[in-house]
């Protein structure tokens, strides 16, 4: 079992043994139970004190002194016991480093945004993995002023844009996991234009995608739909946001009452799972689309428009931002076997949760779509 107490932070020194007892802010991440003392001692005293605290209060060393109950769990760091303690507990980001960094994010989407509404139509100027997957010259300037711009903040934090990425989930998965094990803990995931295709033809269905993790975990997502002036924000543990107000996933409880959408995707082993999905959900789903923008699908099941959305194979920048969205907003974001979002997650299904969730997913992995 694992109970929290958010935000505070407790030291407590014995007879033989010094321990920093931290308890995590109980909004960010999800941690066991750890157990380090410094002289054996202690052991007994350490069982007693243990007794008397909530399962998820942690233990590493710490300063000797009586118990306080006065400093926010932010300002201890893994930095300064990582080096000793190879299982420390890993604090999260205060608000307020949250709060800084979503800023960045902001005026990084709305200076993307501003770029694709002043070029929607623009010429195809390559094409990626196969015909169907396309690339303009504003891709890369978006991506190159969401760079500019969260780096003139933040230049010690690391960046990974899908314009930096050959074509292909082999490489994209390998971008990922190169930055995933050398990484500072911060990590910005971007897609500059999500539905290339969309903005190529005109269609208002394209947008950027941010989002930041820190050590391995998403944060920070915004995506911001600048044919209709909505930003979707979130922040873990915070909530989610359109446009500042606050917003939930929908309340549909049964797969009959679902709007589902899915993509149409280029590559050929996805293409042939979407197209045994569609047959098997069709006849029992109330209704299927296809928006050809997996950020704008997954910011509408986080407000409610939409009530689930799955895809076969999809990257991080794709999928990073609004997995967080929907998670803030109440709602499920999952593998097709079911488990839980991180970022090497390809195969999703997001929705608004509950006897729906299941049911996608039982449908989908009867019609073989695993």
């Amino acid at each position: 079992p694992v109970r929290t107490v958010r935000g505070w932070s407790t030291r407590i020194s014995g007879v033989g043994a010094d321990l920093g007892l931290a308890a995590r802010s109980g909004a960010i991440g999800n941690y066991d139970t750890k157990t380090c003392i410094s002289n054996s001692g202690a052991a007994g005293f350490l069982l007693l004190v243990a007794a008397f605290i909530p399962p998820a209060v942690r233990f590493y060393p710490g300063a000797p002194g009586a118990a306080i109950f006065d400093k926010p769990a932010s300002i201890f760091r893994r930095q300064s016991i990582g080096q000793a303690m190879s299982h420390a507990p890993v604090d999260m980001p205060s608000k307020e480093e949250l709060d800084a960094v979503l800023g960045v994010a902001v005026q990084a989407s709305k200076t993307a945004g501003d770029i694709i509404i002043g070029n929607a139509g623009a010429e195809v100027t390559q094409r990626k993995a196969n015909s169907r997957d396309l690339l303009t010259l504003i891709d890369p300037l978006c991506e190159k002023k969401i760079r500019e711009t969260v780096l003139a903040s933040f230049p010690e934090h690391d960046f990974l844009g899908e314009e930096d990425v050959p074509p292909g989930k082999e490489a994209s998965a390998a971008a990922l996991d190169k930055l995933l094990a050398n990484s500072t803990d911060w990590l910005w995931i971007v897609d500059p234009i999500d539905g290339t295709t969309n903005f190529v033809n005109g269609i208002p269905l394209c947008m950027p995608s941010i989002a930041v993790a820190f050590r391995g975990e998403v944060v920070v997502g915004v995506i911001y739909d600048p044919h209709r002036d909505e930003l979707f924000s979130a922040m873990k543990g915070h909530g989610a946001y359109m446009n500042e107000e606050a917003i939930k996933v929908g309340l549909q409880d049964t797969i009959g009452d679902a709007v589902v959408a899915m993509g149409s995707p280029p590559a050929a082993e996805s293409l042939e799972m979407s197209l045994k999905g569609v047959k098997a959900l069709m006849p029992k789903v109330r209704t299927i689309r296809m928006l050809g923008s997996a950020a704008l699908m997954l910011a509408w099941v986080a407000n409610g428009r939409l009530t689930c959305y799955w895809e076969y194979d999809l990257s991080s920048w794709d999928i990073a931002a609004g997995a967080l969205l929907i998670e803030e907003a109440g709602g499920k974001f999952t593998d097709l076997d079911g488990q839980p979002f991180n970022l090497r997650v390809r195969k999703i299904v997001a929705s608004c949760g509950g006897n729906v969730h299941e049911d996608i997913l039982k449908v989908l992995n009867k019609a073989g779509v695993v």
